[in-house]
């Protein structure tokens, strides 16, 4: 897919508009996990959470070839959507953004703060996908879909920063979505010939990546209904799902009262603020605390975009999820 001078060129593209996240090992986290915990902060970027890379190495990537895009038109749930148009915005390019009619207030504020037209549109992500693809032929615009080469190899550059700063990671967890964050993390371990193990976490009621994984091949669903937004898929892209396939060590399922615990954990043992998606990492270890006992465990806080009141009540009444 590409080299590793590839993702350390493309690193140092991304540092010339964001400064590297951090990772710290916290001690609440590691007591009450049984193991050392690391903390990838990609819900310390512009945009509150890691897509923001891949949309900062697109942008540059297609406005530096011969045939540029007149304005960009994608489909998102949030995180997807914000890092398109905070790159877009950077080099004047227009880009249109749809998102279902379910969709946070909060995000579809930040999407348009960051200058683009948003569309709200269906009754899901796939809905709004499908509706984005109509548009597009009417405006021109270059689609761009949630998983693409140079998304990949943007926040790839995540997972560089976060095994060249920890060395000896046992296993890490990571949400899974459209599947670019686990991938880029996949990516990169391999290219660093490292032996760490990659485990794909997702929400019960959006399980078509796990239960894809079981069978060997991509099963839709024809329901995603979670409260973490960022994992509410429920059709696999191809090359995502082979990534994952060949890369991950197995995909785990949490519920979305397990998603609220993590959420709180969070909060009251870093104080920080996770969505849902970017929870998920941690309730899935929080499930596999016996496997993981005396061993470096690295989890990616994918996101930090949630509105208060939401966040509110899923931590404050977790058992009723």
């Amino acid at each position: 897919m590409f080299t590793l001078s590839e993702l350390e060129a493309t690193a140092k593209k991304i540092y010339q508009v964001m400064p590297a996240t951090p990772q710290y090992l916290w001690p609440q986290l590691s007591e009450s996990s049984g193991c050392d915990v690391w903390v990838k902060h990609e819900n310390h970027t512009p945009t509150t959470a890691f897509k923001v890379r891949g949309g900062i190495n697109l942008v540059d990537h297609l406005l530096s070839s011969n045939e540029k895009p007149t304005g960009l038109i994608s489909a998102t749930r949030g995180n997807h959507g914000q890092s398109l148009s905070f790159a877009a915005s950077k080099r004047n390019l227009p880009v249109t953004i749809v998102v279902p009619e379910c969709n946070s207030d909060d995000q579809n504020r930040a999407i348009k703060n960051w200058g683009a037209n948003l569309v709200i549109h269906g009754n899901d992500f796939e809905a709004a996908r499908q509706y984005s693809l109509l548009l597009q032929k009417e405006s021109g615009f270059l689609p761009i879909p949630p998983f693409h080469r140079e998304l990949v190899l943007g926040v790839c550059t995540y997972a560089l920063e976060f095994f060249s700063a920890v060395r000896d990671l046992d296993c890490v967890y990571a949400p899974i979505g459209m599947g670019s964050g686990i991938c880029g993390l996949i990516k990169a371990r391999d290219l660093l010939n490292l032996k760490t193990e990659v485990v794909g976490v997702v929400a019960e009621g959006a399980p078509t990546f796990s239960l894809s994984f079981e069978a060997g091949k991509i099963i839709n669903t024809d329901y995603a209904n979670t409260i973490a937004d960022g994992v509410a898929t429920s059709a696999p892209m191809e090359e995502a799902f082979e990534i994952i396939k060949n890369g991950a060590a197995r995909v785990i399922k949490v519920s979305d009262k397990q998603i609220a615990q993590a959420m709180f954990q969070y909060y009251s043992q870093t104080h920080n603020l996770a969505e849902g998606a970017g929870a998920v990492s941690l309730a899935g270890l929080n499930c596999e605390k016996h496997k993981m006992k005396g061993k470096k465990v690295g989890l990616i806080l994918s996101g930090g975009n949630i509105d208060f009141d939401r966040f509110q009540r899923y931590v404050t009444n977790p058992g009723e999820l």
